[in-house]
């Protein structure tokens, strides 16, 4: 297709990353992005919220700072009470006042199926944005949330999680990227994203893609839901899950010694996940000690980017 095209357009359709960027002027340029989903968790207050945490990720994995939001609701009015929609709006509203981002606006529509999101517009100065694609031989790669809400929300959908475990997954995919954001600006970091419905190996497809380096990901490293793996095991898969193996299989490449349920977590649809950072060995570790210090416990170094010449994920 022949998109529009613009001088400013700094980040845009000719590449795949989190959200566009367009240049303001030398010192300002606007974050755009747009997220919405059917609900994942029965309460409607706090899908609000991981809806809306969702979206403004990726506001933060581009280096930006979220500033407006518009909401973006499908809701079928004529067999669901409107107090669900209001709930689910309070909802959204919670995260947006912590994230320090003002309602401007939205939009509505009548549908069979319930749906609820965000756009947001964020800033960035042109010269610290953040994109997929800058990923250089030596860097260490640090992830900042545990893997495996797809597999447990599953698994909830089919009654078989427990409350504690809803309870921990519900709060993790409601918790804002802001703090591990805002320590990642004080870092010389030179690429990041967020994992979301593509899963880390997906993620890590797409950064490693173009860039003339391939990952290695040291499995021991990566921080999991324990009880992921346990309903892994006994067939809780989400379909996006097994999507996500088919179309990014032909640039990973796992060892034999990695169990099929850890195959499984590398590769689960995750919603709003945490960010994955690229930066040179010792600010990596230095990070990675903040990080800990401001309560984000379960951040770890899971792999290093090495030069080329094969584009690929190697998981060992």
């Amino acid at each position: 297709m022949d998109f529009p095209k613009d001088d400013n357009l700094i980040v845009g359709l000719d590449r795949a990353d989190d959200a566009g960027v367009y240049r303001i002027s030398d010192d300002l340029a606007l974050i755009q992005t747009v997220d919405f989903f059917t609900p994942i968790v029965d309460d409607p207050y706090w899908f609000g919220q991981i809806a809306a945490a969702n979206a403004l990720s990726d506001i933060y994995a581009m280096g930006g700072v979220p500033k407006t939001a518009m909401n973006l609701v499908a809701f079928p009015s004529a067999k669901m009470d409107l107090s669900v929609l209001r709930n689910i709006i309070e909802g959204g509203l919670a995260k947006m006042r912590e994230a320090g981002v003002a309602l401007v606006g939205g939009h509505s529509v009548q549908d069979n199926e319930l749906k609820y999101g965000l756009s947001v517009t964020g800033f960035v100065h042109p010269d610290r944005i953040l994109t997929k694609k800058n990923l250089r031989p030596g860097d260490h790669l640090i992830l900042t949330k545990p893997l495996g809400t797809g597999i447990i929300n599953t698994a909830m959908k089919a009654g078989v999680a427990s409350i504690e475990i809803i309870d921990r997954v519900t709060t993790l995919m409601a918790t804002l990227n802001r703090g591990a954001a805002e320590i990642m600006a004080d870092f010389p970091v030179h690429a990041c994203t967020d994992i979301t419905g593509f899963g880390l190996l997906g993620h890590l497809s797409e950064m490693v893609l173009g860039s003339g380096c391939k990952i290695r990901i040291h499995v021991k490293t990566v921080p999991v839901i324990p009880q992921a793996l346990e309903l892994a095991q006994t067939g809780f898969v989400p379909g996006g899950t097994h999507n996500n193996r088919k179309f990014f299989e032909p640039w990973i490449q796992i060892s034999e010694s990695v169990a099929p349920s850890m195959r499984d977590v590398l590769y689960d649809a995750q919603t709003s996940g945490g960010l994955l950072i690229s930066l040179d060995k010792e600010s990596a570790e230095a990070l990675l000690q903040r990080l800990k210090e401001k309560g984000m416990i379960e951040a770890a170094i899971v792999g290093q980017v090495l030069a080329g010449p094969r584009e690929e994920v190697i998981v060992d």
